[in-house]
């Protein structure tokens, strides 16, 4: 499984990138996943629905 985490992409990096300024799920290679999304806890959301996190059995 991959590994997901929210990344902020402020409206200078945003221009440069050729994309919307915004929260976006991003692998660790640095590849947008999903987004823009318009707060972390959207896109923690959305890595949620793409990736539940695992139930541990006791």
């Amino acid at each position: 499984m991959q590994v997901l985490s929210p990344r902020q992409v402020k409206t200078e990096e945003a221009l440069r990138l050729g994309v919307e300024s915004g929260w976006y799920a991003i692998k660790v290679s640095g590849t947008f996943v999903s987004g823009p999304h318009d707060s972390e806890a959207d896109c923690r959301r959305k890595i949620d629905e793409i990736h539940p996190p695992l139930n541990k059995k006791r």
